[in-house]
């Protein structure tokens, strides 16, 4: 990939290389959470362009962590599909990420959707469409790519957000889950969440990057977007040290603090109720 495609990233788009370059490092370790073998190949191409990645702080825990919500966000989509096989996903802000692949059951109809320059950078180094792999070069704030997906409103459908909603503000994040129930009564909603403490922090431990300060929004429990409106309701969240995870014994003293502050965790929501 040249200098001069990758230089067409800024701010928040500029923010899919991080977990493309982690989604590869994790790849070749012999106890990989997850293989991206896809993501691997990206970054040999891409190599002399990762050196703002490497210099962001990045410690084993906070590593592991992002890992962790890659994979669980997998599982997500397998578990719901494991009940609508042939329902849509749509991906929103996808970035350099080849979850379709990594998840395909044969039947999904699956969307990326990601600004139209990270959707271009997609086109030309890892595939264009096909048969049930649609792309959307929009933002997910404004409309046009509702219609492409709202032919398939009369079945349930999920959208999956990973690391995204933090870089919005409130507001906008608020107007979006909105307009998702009401274009799409009965879908499902899984996003990372963040608190405020950890956007805070998020900010400053970047301070020295080129990604400093573009975080914006935290929250400190579900039950706040379920107040957002009527239909809106929080079916379950994930949260590190739920399960056993090999990779996370080294921390295990750290457990209480993650039950007292809960920082990063994946919350589900349904959105309304299909047919209304």
């Amino acid at each position: 990939m040249s200098e001069a495609v990758v230089r067409t990233l800024s701010g928040e788009s500029e923010t899919c290389l991080a977990p493309l370059y982690w989604r590869a490092v994790e790849s070749q370790r012999p106890d990989a959470l997850i293989k991206d073998e896809k993501a691997v190949a990206l970054v040999k191409q891409m190599k002399l362009e990762f050196s703002g990645i490497r210099q962001i702080p990045m410690t084993e825990l906070y590593y592991v962590m992002r890992v962790m919500v890659t994979r669980e966000m997998d599982r997500y989509a397998r578990d719901f599909l494991s009940f609508y096989p042939e329902a849509p996903v749509v991906h929103i802000g996808c970035g350099l990420d080849s979850r379709f692949e990594r998840v395909d059951n044969g039947l999904v109809e699956w969307y990326d959707l990601d600004l139209p320059e990270v959707v271009e950078l997609r086109r030309k180094f890892i595939g264009n469409e096909g048969q049930r792999y649609h792309l959307l070069g929009c933002s997910v704030l404004e409309e046009a790519w509702i219609e492409a997906v709202k032919i398939h409103s009369q079945h349930p459908i999920l959208f999956l957000a990973e690391t995204v909603f933090v870089y919005f503000k409130k507001n906008q994040v608020k107007s979006l889950v909105l307009t998702l129930r009401d274009q799409f009564p009965g879908a499902e909603l899984v996003f990372d969440g963040w608190r405020p403490f950890e956007v805070w922090v998020g900010n400053r431990y970047l301070s020295r990057t080129q990604f400093a300060g573009i975080m914006r929004w935290g929250f400190w429990r579900g039950q706040e977007i379920e107040g957002w409106g009527e239909g809106i309701h929080l079916l379950d969240e994930w949260a590190f040290f739920d399960q056993p995870e090999p990779r996370l014994n080294p921390f295990r003293w750290m457990v209480p603090l993650f039950r007292l502050f809960k920082p990063i965790r994946i919350f589900h929501f349904q959105l309304g109720e299909l047919g209304t």
